[in-house]
């Protein structure tokens, strides 16, 4: 059971770590646009100062404590570790890659972007110990409206990408490409995360009793 644990908190770290590094690679190539939320943070950065990072965290409150009303259950401790790592990360990251001048790499730098935030998010939401503030808003609309994951993230997508938009916040092709491409790419990384997970602790489940199994059978002979 311990390493089951180890296994899913692993796995929550590495994808928020992930979603963190392909917010700021999207945010590196906003030639193209930046993702709804990030459109948003950018917007209360450009208007109220602070940080990118640190926006993400204060949204991330309101949008958590909205969330645990509708669902009617207090967030769970990954709740918080998601909310803070993540802020902290992207103004890491930020921090931490230079800025890519030319086409190529900002087109890149956005692509890579799309695919890494989406990834992370579905290999952190697969451990189980607490989805984001935003994914707790996405889930939060599925079980109310009965959607899918893919049509609840869209429509939140959209949303939020309109109202950093009339705070001043950048929007370009690539904002309407990530609406519409980050709820495909994390329902697959979800399902085959958990796959993963799943795995990996059933494996080790089996191990566990093979060798208790071999115990009791030894002691079976000696006596």
């Amino acid at each position: 059971m311990k390493k089951a644990f180890v296994y899913r908190w692993v796995f929550f770290f590495i994808g928020i770590m992930l979603l963190g590094l392909g917010v700021s690679l999207t945010i590196k190539g906003q030639r193209f646009g930046v993702g709804s939320w990030d459109v948003l943070h950018i917007g209360l950065f450009q208007n109220l100062g602070l940080s990118i990072g640190m926006w993400s965290i204060i949204a991330g409150i309101i949008v958590i404590t909205i969330a645990s009303i509708g669902l009617r259950e207090f967030p769970k401790l990954g709740t918080f570790l998601n909310m803070v790592s993540v802020g902290l990360f992207i103004d890491f990251f930020n921090w931490l890659i230079p800025d890519p001048h030319t086409f190529t790499l900002q087109l890149v730098s956005f692509i890579l972007g799309i695919l890494l935030l989406g990834s992370g998010s579905g290999i952190y939401i697969s451990a189980n110990l607490g989805a984001g503030p935003r994914d707790s808003l996405m889930l939060l609309i599925v079980k109310k409206f009965k959607l899918s994951i893919r049509v609840a993230r869209t429509m939140m997508e959209v949303s939020v990408a309109v109202a950093g938009f009339l705070l001043g916040g950048p929007i370009g092709v690539g904002t309407v490409v990530m609406v519409f491409a980050l709820g495909p790419v994390m329902q697959v990384a979800l399902g085959n995360s958990k796959k993963i997970l799943d795995n990996l602790i059933a494996e080790k489940q089996v191990s566990n009793y093979s060798r208790s199994r071999d115990g009791l059978t030894s002691n079976d002979n000696a006596v």
